[in-house]
């Protein structure tokens, strides 16, 4: 791989903000991982030239400043986290590798270290909140890797930034509505006076600091479903569920049986709950760019996670996930405004970098989020990979650029790789 170019990519006017301006991190953004994450999107030839993507992206940002911007403290705001607005710009690498994509495929099947090169690093200190690669084949092919740091927004946010950026490398002259909603303080607005109706200082954040991350062999294992198994998934569920739902509770039954786990050890699973369509009045619109996602805890014994039937698995996940309703998104709200007038120093429960689960895991779904239909002007991209965390225990479900659903599962137990026991793909797809 040469590298060719690195710029600092800036939108094309600042007149829409103020250099100065600082934008606290709410609550919400806090509680998110405290890093960067990277995804890659692999484009199979014709793809538009570095330079109509390039001045797309600039266009685009015009419309995500705070991905243009720096994290810093407030002292002037109670020393809180928060997002300056001072137009520092992105950072873009431009490559080329004299190979053919189509050689390169099969590597990005699965999350892989040696797939690190193809983003930007996002080890130590990032100063730029949003970083892109080009990364151009010999055949014309191009793979594109990001990192965005994740208090700056989540999975919703950014799907909603690659699709203008697509947008607008395709030629529109503007982004289609609905266009990104950045008032960040009118959905952390708490109420009068504050109710924190639950422990959110030991749900959502910890009262310790981080610890060093433990050396460990974390593999990671790419596991397709097609359609028609997802569809069997959901027969077995008997009562309507998601596809969500039942990928969960199948994944969760064959994990912990690859685990060997004792019969009455309690297992939960920490599950991403996206607020938009969950917090009320006055609401929040689905276009909303921050982080706005809690977590719910559904937990069972092994014994009864793996006799009870998937109907049984399917209603359990889906109660813990109800439960993380508008009172509790309210209450965390309430919480954000009492430990800001304290100054409280808090850390968030997310898992660090090595890190073992087991006997939990920890699940994020993409399936909504539309990457596989990404097109610069060529059609979808041919691959697309979440970010490789080296987290054991750590599933990402996506949509697959492939005609089934792609669940990616991350890990080992306590450091070794664990098998898949047969039955958690099915044979068709062995």
């Amino acid at each position: 791989m040469e590298i060719t170019k690195t710029t600092i990519l800036k939108p094309p006017t600042t007149t829409t903000t103020n250099p100065n301006s600082k934008v606290p991190l709410t609550i919400f953004d806090r509680a998110a991982f405290d890093l960067h994450v990277a995804v890659l999107y692999a484009f199979r030839p014709p793809m538009p030239s570095n330079s109509t993507l390039i001045s797309a992206l600039s266009a685009t940002l015009l419309h995500f400043p705070h991905l243009a911007g720096t994290l810093s403290i407030d002292p002037t705001n109670h020393n809180l986290p928060c997002i300056h607005l001072n137009n520092a710009g992105a950072l873009l690498v431009e490559t080329h590798l004299p190979i053919t994509l189509s050689d390169q495929l099969p590597l990005l099947d699965c999350p892989s270290p040696d797939l690190a090169r193809l983003h930007p690093s996002t080890q130590g200190n990032v100063p730029h909140l949003l970083q892109i690669q080009l990364n151009r084949y010999a055949c014309g092919g191009l793979v594109i890797g990001q990192t965005a740091h994740h208090h700056v927004a989540d999975g919703q946010s950014m799907s909603a930034f690659y699709r203008i950026w697509a947008e607008l490398a395709r030629g529109a002259r503007a982004p289609t509505p609905p266009l990104p909603f950045h008032d960040r303080a009118s959905v952390s607005v708490p109420r009068d006076p504050p109710h924190v109706a639950f422990n959110h200082r030991e749900i959502e954040f910890k009262n310790e600091k981080p610890k060093p991350p433990r050396a460990r062999t974390i593999e990671s294992l790419s596991v397709h479903y097609t359609a028609e198994f997802v569809s069997e998934l959901k027969t077995k569920a008997v009562e309507r569920c998601s596809t969500f739902e039942c990928l969960l509770a199948h994944t969760w039954k064959k994990i912990t049986a690859a685990r060997g786990l004792n019969a009455d050890t309690t297992t939960r699973v920490r599950v991403a709950v996206n607020g938009r369509a969950r917090m009320r009045e006055p609401g929040v619109p689905m276009e909303y760019f921050g982080n706005l996602v809690l977590w719910a805890y559904p937990e069972m014994r092994v014994e009864e996670l793996m006799i009870g039937g998937y109907a049984h698995v399917v209603k359990a996940i889906h109660q813990a996930v109800a439960c993380v309703d508008d009172v509790y998104f309210k209450s965390f709200v309430d919480f954000g405004e009492v430990v800001a007038k304290e100054e409280e120093v808090l850390v968030a429960t997310v898992p660090e970098a090595g890190s073992a689960l087991c006997p939990d895991l920890e699940v994020d779904s993409w399936l909504r989020f539309r990457f596989h239909e990404l097109d610069f002007g060529s059609g979808g991209p041919c691959a697309f990979l979440p970010p490789e965390l080296p987290v054991e225990g750590l599933l990402v479900f996506v949509p697959s650029c492939k005609e089934w659903v792609l669940g990616k599962m991350i890990g080992s137990c306590l450091g070794e790789p664990f098998p898949i026991p047969k039955g958690c793909i099915s044979e068709k797809e062995e």
